[in-house]
This record gives structure tokens, C-alpha cells and sequence, in this order.
């Protein structure tokens, strides 16, 4: 107990440091064309493009060519550090005219090129750089990539911080509730401190191997909090249930971690692998959603499944300490026989039951099948934001500034005729509004940017990029590589989409394996694999309907756009790992009820009872932790808050309280089948809830229905 404890929090210490090492990058894939041809641009002409862009506003009656104003831009562009600013694009360096300038010559744009190619530095050195930019009597702003990214980081740090903030003394108030007792409440706030705790201390260790992007904090601490509470509610609530039955602490403790400590890792198992299927993409920006999720899980898994024991051993009966006036009412009711009665309803017309629920989940899931991918924009912040509007009056005042092209790249030994016939051609493509030389070829090297129609992620544009892949090379080229921001995010949502069924099948087999080992069946494993994937259609149907169709955006303050692929991805496998924790929490009680013998029926409704209080309030208690973060002021962050708190409700109530007895019940003793060869092995495994600890004192199903032993496909898995 003790090494846990020094280890967690030291490492939580040591774990700080992470936040100097984050970074803001990452959203592409590095294995793309379009990286190959950023790379091959940058190696040869250097990096191009601005990373801040500052828009320049004269006051009324002066011009960008009123001479003072001149010389004060030109003499803050001129102190900038040389090792922070590579180049600087403005309108006074610019040979006149040029699109730097508005036409009324109210409004002056400058581009400037940092040194550093990591986004992490790159923010560093516009925060140098920013308070030499802002000029006095000149309304400043800022726009461009390393600005937005630079407002998204802050407004999300503060979002974690405002989220944990509210969250937490809510959480603390309904666990004391729950728990009927302060003592008892306070220790899965405990745990889950000290998850996040040791989940920065894995990150940091991550971080000096590759690159961890600034979102997975947030993963982490929305995970590490969220999950360890559910564990904390599992276990503390059947060591006192054991306690309840006449056993001693120790006795409590050895058979809380022998069944509800076994459920744990098995849950903990399973959201981990969901989660390392992150890792399957190429985006490094997923890669470290991965790193935070998983890291949170493990720590809550093993703080839980360590600490978290050791110290109920040594409180004992003193874990109701500090009881609220309800604790002894609670006490007598905490059988849940109220749920053991909704599932005997449930079961009594399980048809009734479950086929206006599946065509529910389904109807909710349509909108889902209309829906676009784009990524992060200034859209993901609220309207009126200082940077949001930059980008806007930029897009607006200076549009052939704004306008975004594609970076054609063509190596090898070629001719300037044969380029010149290649632009042509690429700007006879439909969607392609011109095709020139952009630089002076260096080393065999052309760069050529061909302007767009329509907007950089509209679908013309996607379909003219891809076109333009297919027009015949130069002669003598002996590579031709379209990049640009359109090529970017057309080959971040090939990588997502080729990588996704992968993905997919990893949780499928795990889910199918580890719940045949757990729970000694075929059709559990299917039936839970459906019942996620019915959960997974609803949820994203609405968040669909609300974020890209625009339903009620104006109530939450979003603005309706594309759907962020990565964020989608990083949804998807939340959704699907904490489907099945309540699945396994459900499970293991009707397991360990058909074990002592129980029908199918009265294991449906042991499980309900034993489990359905737990369930519920794990879901409450989650859905504030996740919830929070529905109110962030990025879009992004509120897309994940939603969903998590559509997820949540409908998987811990319709689907595992109303549906999973439905289904169950129809499929009858069929339901805990198996090959007996495949039996034999998962019972020498035995890692099922209660595997090894023995049932001295077995309790009567709790709907009072006589024992009957089932028969034939239904005996019971020992």
C-alpha cells in the first residue's frame, strides 16, 4: 500500500513536467503523399507559408501609408529575434501592389515564418514574439495556425481545470449520498487523484520518446477520474456487502478481490485495448489520445486493485464511519429489488421490450449515415473569440490571401517547357482555378501552387486535389506529389478510414475472447459486441444531428461544420470500452448467480439487483466527470462532453437495464453455451468472477424463487 501510494504521488510530481513537453501538431499523417511532399518542399526551399499571420487596423483618418504607421511596423518587424523568426512577408517588404494591403488601405497583413518546425516551440516563440507585434493605436490581431492552436491549448487547459473544479465537489456530495458515509465516499475520489496522478508520470516517461499532444491530459484526467470511480463503486461496494453477510475484513477483502477485483481487470482489459487501437493511426495526434487513455485506465485499474484493498483491510467496519442518517435505511434496501422487479417485468414480454428499443437506437443512428469528416478550424472556437474573428475579417478582407491551394511538387530531370505544359494541365482540372510556378526550381526540384474554386474542404475541392493526383507527370519527372491543406486532410481521413476496421476487429476479438474466458460463453461475447454497437450508432446519430445538421447548435453554442475525424476516432473507442464495463459489472453477477445454480431467470434478475444500483450510479457519477466538459468553450471538447453523456445514459439504462434482460431472456440457456472443448479450457483458466474463491455462505437469488438446477446447454460454468 504504501509503495503505491509514495510511487503514484511522486510520480505525479515528476509527472508535471509533461506539460512542457506537449505538443500542439499531429493531425496528419507523416506517411502520406502530403507529408512527403511538405518534407521534400522544406528540405530544398526551406519551410514556406506563415505560421502567424497579423492583421494590422489603422484608426480613423489614417492609412497603412500614412508614414508613422509605416515606420512603426516596419520597426517592430525589424526587432524581431532572428532565431525565433525565419521570414517575414508584409505589405511595406512586398513589391507594390500586392494582396497584403486592403483596397480602402485600412488593413495591413504581415506573414511570419518561425524557425521551428515543432509546434511546441513554434508557441513558445510566438508567445516571444507577440507583445513586440502588438502595436499601440493599431488594432492587432492574430491569425494563422500557430495563434489558433495557441488559443485552442489555453481554452482547453482551462476548460480541464473549470470541468474538475465544478465536478469534483459534486461527485464527492452525490458518492457521500450513495455511499451514506463520508469515509466510504471519499475513497474513490482517492483513487482516481491519484490516477491522474500516475497517469502524467506515464506520459512524461512517454513524452521523451515521441511526441504527446496536448488533448491527451484531457483524456487522461476525463479517464483516470471517471474510471476510477467506477471501480472505487465496485469494490467498495461489495467489500461492504461482504461485510454486510457476516464476514470479517480480511475475509471481505480476499473475496472482494477474488470477484469484484477479477471484473475489474477484465473491465480495465478491455477499455485498454479499445483504446491501444488509437495507436493502429499514423496520426501521432491519436497516438497520444492512446497514451492518455490507456495510461488512465491502468493506473485506476491498479491503484484500485492495490491501494485501494489495503486500505479497506485496515478500516474494517470502520468504513462507515462518519454515516449519514440514511445509512441504515440504505443498508436494508441496497438488495435492489427493485431492479430484480424491472427485470421480471422486463423478461415477462421481453419482445415488447426489446424490438421498440432496437428500432429506437437504430432511428437515432440514421442521421450518422449523411455525415462529414473534416478537422479542427477556428470554427471549434465560440463565436466572438479574438482569433475566431481574426480568421474571419482575414478570410473576408483578404481573400486571395485566405484562399488555401495545393502545393504541387515535381522531382527530377524535367524541363521548364514540361512543367509549364504540366500546369497547364493541371489547371484545365475542374475545381483548379490557375497552376503556376511558385519558386524558382533548385536541386531538380519544381514547386508549382495551383489555386481552388471553392473552399479548401469542400467536397469540389477534395475531388479536384484528387484529380489533379491523376494528371499525367512531366516528362522526365521522376515524382510528382500533391500537397497542401486540402491533400492533408483528404489523406488524415484515407489513414482513419483504412485503419479503422482494424481497429474494430482488434475490440471485436479481444471482447469475443476475454468474455468467452471470463464468463465460459459464445453468445455473450455477440450479443455484447451488438448491444456496444447499437450504443455506438445512436450516439453518434445524435451528436450528428446536433453538430453537423445543426439541431439545437445554437443552444449549446457550436457552430454546425464537418465532424473532426480524430475526434470521432478517439469517441468511438471510449464508447465501445466503457459499453462493455457495464456489461462486465452486469455479467459477473449473473455468472456468479448461474454458477450457485441459479435459472436463467433468476440469474437475470440476481445480476439486476446485485449490479443495478452500481451501474447507475457509476453512470451519474461519470456522466458529471465527463459531462463538465459539455459546457468547455471548444467545440471539440463539447462534442466528446455530449456524447459521453449520451453514451452513458443509454447504455446504463436503456441498453443494460431494459435490453440485455430482453435479449437475454429470449436467448434463454442458449445463452451460457459453449463447445465443451472450448468449456474445459476456460474452466482450467478459470478467471470468471468468483473463480477461486470459495462460496461458504451462498446467498438465495434474490427474487426468493426456489433454486432450480438447469439442465441440458444451461448447466451451470463450474
Amino acid at each position: 500500500m504504501i509503495a503505491t501510494l509514495v510511487l503514484t504521488v511522486m510520480g505525479g510530481m515528476w509527472g508535471l513536467g509533461v506539460f512542457d513537453r506537449l505538443s500542439e501538431g499531429g493531425f496528419g499523417d507523416p506517411t502520406s503523399e502530403s507529408a512527403k511532399a511538405t518534407k521534400l518542399v522544406e528540405d530544398t526551399f526551406g519551410r514556406q507559408g506563415g505560421d502567424v499571420v497579423v492583421m494590422y487596423t489603422t484608426p480613423s483618418g489614417s492609412t497603412i501609408d500614412t508614414p508613422v504607421i509605416k515606420t512603426r511596423v516596419e520597426t517592430a518587424l525589424a526587432g524581431l529575434p532572428t532565431d525565433a523568426v525565419k521570414t517575414v512577408a508584409s505589405y511595406y517588404n512586398l513589391p507594390q501592389p500586392n494582396p497584403f494591403g486592403t483596397a480602402d488601405k485600412s488593413k495591413a497583413l504581415v506573414a511570419i515564418t518561425l524557425q521551428a518546425s515543432d509546434s511546441n516551440t513554434q508557441l513558445k516563440d510566438f508567445a516571444r514574439i507577440s507583445d513586440q507585434l502588438t502595436l499601440s493605436g493599431l488594432e492587432t490581431q492574430f491569425a494563422g495556425q500557430i495563434p489558433i492552436q495557441k488559443t485552442i491549448s489555453e481554452m482547453s487547459g482551462a476548460d480541464l481545470v473549470r470541468a474538475e473544479t465544478v465536478s469534483m465537489p459534486i461527485v464527492l456530495i452525490l458518492l457521500v449520498i450513495i455511499f451514506g458515509g463520508v469515509v466510504a465516499a471519499s475513497l474513490p475520489v482517492l483513487v482516481g487523484g491519484l490516477a491522474i496522478m500516475g497517469s502524467l508520470a506515464l506520459l512524461h516517461a512517454i513524452s521523451l520518446a515521441t511526441d504527446v499532444n496536448s488533448f491527451a491530459i484531457n483524456v487522461a484526467s476525463l479517464l483516470g477520474l471517471g474510471m476510477a470511480i467506477d471501480y472505487g463503486l465496485f469494490i467498495v461496494g461489495r467489500f461492504r456487502e461482504e461485510l454486510a453477510a457476516g464476514r470479517t475484513p480480511e475475509q471481505a477483502v480476499q473475496r472482494t478481490v477474488g470477484s469484484a477485483g477479477r471484473t475489474v481487470v477484465f473491465s480495465a482489459t478491455l477499455l485498454v485495448i479499445a483504446l491501444a487501437g488509437l495507436l493502429l493511426f499514423p496520426q501521432s495526434f491519436l497516438k497520444s489520445l492512446g497514451y492518455g487513455g490507456m495510461s488512465a485506465v491502468a493506473v485506476a485499474a491498479l491503484v484500485s486493485l492495490t491501494l485501494l484493498p489495503a486500505l479497506l483491510g485496515i478500516l474494517g467496519h470502520r468504513v462507515d464511519k462518519l454515516a449519514m442518517p440514511w445509512r441504515k435505511r440504505m443498508a436494508k434496501s441496497e438488495h435492489g429489488g427493485g431492479w430484480a422487479k424491472l427485470g421480471q417485468k422486463v423478461m415477462k414480454k421481453p419482445l415488447l421490450f426489446a424490438i421498440p428499443i432496437v428500432a429506437a437506437l437504430l432511428a437515432l443512428g440514421a442521421p450518422f449515415l449523411d455525415v462529414k469528416f473534416g478537422e479542427a478550424t477556428e470554427k471549434v472556437l465560440p463565436i466572438g473569440n479574438e482569433s475566431r474573428v481574426a480568421v474571419e475579417t482575414m478570410n473576408k478582407d483578404f481573400p486571395e490571401i485566405a484562399k488555401t491551394g495545393l502545393d504541387i511538387v515535381v522531382k527530377g530531370n524535367t524541363s521548364q517547357e514540361a512543367v509549364a505544359r504540366f500546369a497547364q494541365r493541371v489547371g484545365d482540372v475542374p475545381g483548379i482555378g490557375t497552376a503556376a510556378l511558385a519558386l524558382d526550381p533548385k536541386d531538380n526540384v519544381w514547386l508549382l501552387s495551383a489555386s481552388l474554386d471553392g473552399d479548401a474542404l469542400s467536397d469540389e475541392s477534395k475531388q479536384a486535389m484528387k484529380d489533379v493526383r491523376e494528371v499525367t507527370p512531366p516528362l522526365g519527372a521522376s515524382e510528382v506529389l500533391v500537397g497542401g491543406s486540402t491533400a492533408v486532410n483528404v489523406d488524415s481521413l484515407s489513414a482513419i478510414g483504412s485503419k479503422l476496421p482494424w481497429m474494430a476487429l482488434l475490440f471485436i476479438m479481444a471482447t469475443f475472447i476475454l468474455m468467452f474466458l471470463a464468463f465460459g460463453s459464445v453468445l455473450l461475447p455477440v450479443k455484447a459486441i451488438l448491444m456496444s454497437a447499437l450504443s455506438l450508432s445512436a450516439t453518434f446519430g445524435v451528436l450528428t444531428w446536433i453538430f453537423y445538421d445543426g439541431h439545437l447548435a445554437s443552444l449549446l453554442g457550436v457552430t454546425p461544420s464537418p465532424l473532426d475525424s480524430g475526434i470521432v476516432v478517439l469517441m468511438v473507442a471510449m464508447i465501445l470500452g466503457l459499453s462493455t464495463d457495464y456489461e462486465v459489472f452486469l455479467l459477473s453477477r449473473m455468472v456468479e448467480a448461474k454458477n450457485r445454480g441459479a435459472s436463467n431467470e433468476e440469474a437475470i434478475s440476481t445480476g439486476l439487483a446485485k449490479t443495478g444500483r452500481v451501474i447507475t450510479a457509476a453512470a451519474i457519477l461519470l456522466v458529471l466527470v465527463t459531462g463538465a466538459f459539455a459546457f468547455s468553450q471548444v467545440a471539440m471538447m463539447r462534442f466528446v462532453g455530449v456524447g459521453m453523456i449520451l453514451a452513458l445514459v443509454l447504455d446504463a439504462t436503456i441498453v443494460r437495464m431494459l435490453l440485455v434482460p430482453a435479449v437475454l431472456k429470449l436467448m434463454g440457456n442458449a445463452a451460457w453455451w459453449a463447445p465443451p472443448a472450448l468449456r474445459r479450457i476456460q474452466e482450467k483458466l478459470a478467471i470468471h468472477e468468483g473463480g477461486d474463491v470459495e462460496d461458504d455462505d451462498p446467498e438465495p437469488p434474490t427474487n426468493q424463487l426456489p433454486v432450480q438446477q438447469p439442465v441440458g446447454a444451461g448447466r451451470h460454468l463450474k
